[in-house]
């Protein structure tokens, strides 16, 4: 993962959009982290993305224990909201991906609000009457500086991964249940939950039956993972030091 602070993020983000590299921006929790171990093509995706955020507090300190610290936290969906108002600052055009229609409407009427310019939307249920590759024509007449894709994990990194030379944009950003967020449907844990590394414990209390085995269990793994890893670190320090 990439140590950037959200500033450094951004700035990064902001390079890659004036160059037109169609690059994608990809942010890693502890449930992805668990997803990559067992998902060849996923670990893949994630390594070839020009930003690679640490999404979850458990990731960040994670990287301490193991020492290689990440400087702090970039979420999702701070991150989305920064370049919002980047993209209304500058002028850079959106398009908006994925989320039930309603939800899309609600989030296209945010974005402009805030001053931002949206080129274009599909809801996530395009393939009812497009093709991906109809979807993706659609887009690329479009030329967004920003492709914002709000589908579950690794649907949207799939998807990105195989279309996105294909769209001529600047830089693709999965913002997973983001679009949820802004259009109310949905609440982010208190300030002092993110800071506590326990937001996975809000979402879990809201969603109990879709997030229990992705949280309860996937944060299981996590943990056993990071462990695992740092008591390798610990064998080998001890034989060099033999």
């Amino acid at each position: 993962m990439d140590a950037l602070t959200m500033d450094e993020s951004i700035d990064e983000a902001i390079r890659l959009i004036e160059t037109r590299q169609s690059a994608q921006h990809v942010v890693v929790n502890a449930a992805k982290l668990v997803a990559a171990v067992a998902d060849d093509d996923l670990r893949a995706i994630i390594d070839g993305c020009s930003i690679v955020n640490a999404d979850g507090q458990a990731v960040v300190w994670a990287s301490r224990l193991l020492g290689c610290p990440l400087p702090e936290r970039v979420t999702g969906i701070d991150f989305m909201n920064r370049l919002v108002d980047v993209a209304a600052q500058r002028g850079y055009g959106i398009f908006l991906l994925g989320a039930e229609p309603d939800v899309l409407a609600a989030v296209e009427e945010e974005f402009v609000r805030r001053g931002a310019s949206v080129v274009g939307r599909a809801d996530g249920f395009w393939r009812r009457h497009l093709t991906d590759k109809e979807l993706v024509n659609e887009i690329a007449q479009l030329q967004p500086d920003i492709l914002f894709v709000a589908l579950p994990s690794p649907m949207k990194e799939n998807f990105l991964a195989e279309n996105l030379r294909q769209i001529p944009t600047g830089l693709c950003v999965g913002v997973g249940g983001s679009f949820d967020v802004i259009a109310g449907r949905t609440q982010r844990a208190p300030a002092w939950m993110q800071r506590s590394g326990i937001e996975w414990f809000f979402r879990l209390v809201q969603e109990p039956r879709r997030m229990f085995k992705r949280y309860l269990v996937g944060n299981t793994k996590f943990i056993y993972y990071v462990l695992r890893e740092w008591t390798s670190q610990q064998a080998v320090r001890r034989r060099d030091h033999s």
